[in-house]
This record gives C-alpha cells, sequence and structure tokens, in this order.
C-alpha cells in the first residue's frame, strides 16, 4: 500500500470486519480462546486455521505486494459499516486463491515449504499483472536507494561497536543508566490519528518490566489495546453489537511486547537477544543498526540509533503471516525531558504496518505514579459515549 492511496481498513472498521460473523452471534462474553479466521468471517476458503490477527495481517501482505486495497479485490459496502458484502464473491478474490496456492506450491516443490516465493516476489508494488519484460532505464539509470529496513546484518564488522556500547551511549543520551532504571511507571497523554482518521485523545499506561495498555478515545467509544506481561488483546467499541476482544498472537503479541518493553529507556538491552551491530542511513542521516532476535520470542528485530544524538529513532520488527513476513516501523522522535524524571522520552512515535499507520503525539509524561492492575486486565469492548 503506497502513501496516499486508501488504506487497508481504518482501525475501527478494520475490528468490525474481523468481528463480521462473530459480533452477529448475539453478544456473547469475549472468548478464552483464540479466534480462527473461518469462525470470524464468512467464505474462507484457503486462508483457514489460522488466528484472525494474522488473518489481518495477511490481507495487509496482499495489499503491499499489489498496491490493491479493500475494495479493490472486495464488493464495497453501500452503507457504512455494513462488512458483510466483504464475503460475496468476486473475480480478483478467486485469482487471489488460485496465486496463493500456486505460490504454496512452489514453495514446496522447490524450497521443502520455506516461504522463499511470495506475493511480493512477483508483484512488488504493482498493481495488475507482474512486469515480465526488462526495464532498460532502471539497468543503466541510478541504482535505487538502499532501504534501512532491509539491511541485513550476517557478521558483525571487525570495528563496529558491541551492541552494549551502543545501548551504553542511548541511556547517557536520555539521562544515564541509573535515572533510566529508577523510572517503574509511566502515564502519557495526547493525541492518536490513524490512517485517514481524525485525531483522539489517547492514554498510554505502562509498568515496568513489560507491562503497557493504550486507549484511544474515539467518537465511538474506546479502542483498547492491552499487554498484561504475557497476554495481549484489542477491544473495539461496541457500536450496534458488542464485539468480541480479539487476542493477539506470535508477532503481533511479539509486538505488544517490544512497545512495552521499549517505553522504558532501561529495557533496552533486554529487547533483543544475539545482536550483531552495523550501519545505515535514515533520511540522509547516519544510524548505527543493531539487529538481533526480539526478547523472548522468535521474531527479528532491529533498532536503529542516531549516529550523533545515540537517541533510538526507528524499531523494524516482523510478524509472519500464512503466505510471508510483514514488516512494522516504529519511528521515534521530539525527544523531551519529563519533568522530576531527570530523563528524555520520544513525544512523536508513528508506527507503521501494512494495513494501517498510526501516528502518536504526546502532551505529557509522568513518571513513577501508581497505576491499578485492572488497567492490563483483559479489556472489554466500549459503549458509545453518551451525547
Amino acid at each position: 500500500m503506497k502513501l496516499g492511496s486508501t488504506p487497508l481498513l481504518g482501525a475501527t472498521a478494520a475490528i468490525a470486519l474481523w468481528m463480521l460473523n462473530a459480533a452477529s452471534a448475539a453478544g456473547q462474553a469475549a472468548p478464552a480462546k483464540q479466534l480462527m479466521s473461518e469462525q470470524a468471517f464468512k467464505n474462507v476458503t484457503v486462508l483457514k486455521g489460522i488466528p484472525v490477527d494474522e488473518f489481518m495481517d495477511t490481507m495487509g501482505f496482499i495489499s503491499a505486494s499489489t498496491t490493491y486495497n479493500c475494495t479493490d479485490c472486495h464488493v464495497e459496502p453501500k452503507v457504512e459499516g455494513d462488512w458483510s458484502v466483504f464475503a460475496e464473491e468476486t473475480p480478483r478474490k478467486a485469482k487471489a486463491r488460485r496465486m496463493i496456492l500456486m505460490v504454496d506450491a512452489i514453495n514446496k516443490a522447490n524450497f521443502a515449504g520455506a516461504r522463499v516465493v511470495t506475493c511480493y516476489t512477483c508483484h512488488r508494488n504493482v498493481q495488475g499483472a507482474p512486469k515480465i519484460t526488462p526495464s532498460l532505464a532502471e539497468q543503466y539509470g541510478e541504482p535505487p536507494t538502499v532501504d534501512p529496513n532491509e539491511v541485513e546484518i550476517t557478521r558483525q564488522a571487525p570495528d563496529a561497536p558491541s551492541a552494549d556500547q551502543v545501548f551504553d551511549k542511548y541511556l547517557q543520551a536520555v539521562g544515564g543508566a541509573q535515572k533510566a532504571a529508577a523510572i517503574t511507571s509511566i502515564v502519557f497523554k495526547g493525541t492518536y490519528q490513524g490512517y485517514a482518521e481524525g485525531k483522539a485523545p489517547v492514554d498510554i499506561y505502562v509498568k515496568a518490566p513489560n507491562q503497557r495498555t493504550m486507549i484511544v478515545h474515539t467518537d465511538a467509544g474506546d479502542r483498547t489495546t492491552t499487554y498484561d506481561g504475557s497476554n495481549g488483546w484489542v477491544a473495539a467499541p461496541a457500536m450496534d453489537k458488542p464485539f468480541p476482544v480479539i487476542r493477539y498472537n506470535d508477532g503481533d503479541l511479539d509486538a505488544l511486547r517490544l512497545d512495552a518493553v521499549v517505553s522504558f529507556p532501561a529495557g533496552i538491552k533486554q529487547a533483543v537477544t544475539k545482536p550483531l551491530v552495523g550501519s545505515s542511513s535514515i533520511d540522509d542521516k547516519d544510524v548505527v543498526l543493531v539487529q538481533g532476535t526480539a526478547n523472548g520470542a522468535r521474531s527479528p528485530i532491529k533498532l536503529y540509533f542516531d549516529k550523533q544524538s545515540s537517541l533510538l529513532v526507528r524499531q523494524v520488527r516482523y510478524a509472519n503471516t500464512i503466505i510471508g513476513r510483514v514488516p512494522i516501523q516504529v519511528d521515534y522522535s521530539d525527544y523531551r525531558d519529563v519533568p522530576g524524571a531527570g530523563v528524555k522520552l520520544p513525544f512523536h512515535v508513528i508506527t507503521t504496518w501494512t494495513d494501517g499507520r498510526s501516528d502518536v503525539l504526546l502532551s505529557s509524561a509522568q513518571t513513577n505514579v501508581a497505576i491499578e492492575a485492572a488497567k492490563f486486565n483483559q479489556p472489554s469492548p466500549s459503549a458509545p459515549p453518551k451525547k
């Protein structure tokens, strides 16, 4: 999905679609077990047996590969919020199913089932049929700028600093390791803006070492994302029917864990294991790249530190889908001194993934305040605010 195109789904609409089939089950309580794609959606054929969050990541992967959005492949709702029409058959949906089976067969026949070939391998952000004729302009033109997210470190250069040295410089830059370690909780307030959405107030609660809850106060009701240290969920506003809570799994769960851990500067050393250090650039600024595995998970992670300021400016992590791996990019900026804490924290955080983008602009941060344990319980869908 290119910038400027219609997003795959707005955040609220996405959750409504997730619950297309389940919401019709007469407002039952949130299920304890994870919801599978064929339970949540109608007319699922080749993408059965995967959790709902992975299903939505899969839709995002297809969108990122082809630049198509929802209504390029699905029937467009005539009434806003009527996502039932997404279950209807279309020629493009039928072709997508055949393509998924074709790619799966190629990988099984040639790569022992590993997802080496994906939609993106051929389509590469080209709408419609993949290009089959070489471009002389590309062959003899200037080489494209290297995407820093695609830089892979296979072994550490002899002159590169160690990961601990990079982390120590970061901690020094934010105010010192001792002051950073003294922070045990943070309460943020600010605004949240999703892709193609208006701004809404947001409250974020984080508690060391790895708990985090974000509540976006939309006109339709609160949208709550929670990680309690082991499990993660998102709860949509209850519109005309209460929607069950969605439980996160695998890469999406790892992402929530990372957001919670990295919210604390002192957590940076617990964010990554088996780190390798290299270099790249972001917007023509040199950065130090620490690449490894997300702590407590199998997912790769990349952390980018501004070479001049030593501050963390980007995090890239990944979520696996049935058809390939999708990236999630988090950009940090506008570091400010937090009153009474003696540390700097990023007050502007932009998260970009294949089916959406969020822009969080913080206005205040309070450290070491008491946060009730219930803030990190499994959230419930909220009722629309009274007018």
